[in-house]
């Protein structure tokens, strides 16, 4: 499908804290951190695990299991054990509704 869809409301969303939600068939990883939404591939690299149940602080979010760090802005790690990075996607806010486009499918 492609292109920007809605995916939750921005009141959905809570400062530092992360929400899982599936765009197109890929599991996304939505993240309020100083105001800002990101948008991150919901799969650590490191260990194929759900990113949305970390935790969320200075624009990173950590892997619950490992403890590898990515950058939310960017999707590089910035603690191991991970040491590739995971996608980003693009977010546009319309009023209450936060929309990402993960690409084509």
């Amino acid at each position: 499908m492609g292109g920007f869809q809605r995916v939750c409301a921005l009141s959905d969303l809570r400062e530092e804290s992360a929400l899982g939600v599936e765009v197109d068939g890929q599991p996304v990883c939505l993240a309020l951190a100083g105001g800002q939404v990101f948008a991150i591939r919901d799969e650590c690299s490191h260990a194929e695990v759900l990113l949305s149940h970390g935790e969320v602080e200075d624009a990173r979010i950590e892997c619950w299991l490992h403890g590898s760090q990515f950058d939310l802005a960017t999707g590089k790690p910035i603690g191991l054990p991970a040491t590739e990075p995971v996608p980003v996607y693009p977010v546009q806010i319309d009023g209450d509704d936060v929309l990402v486009d993960v690409g084509p499918s």
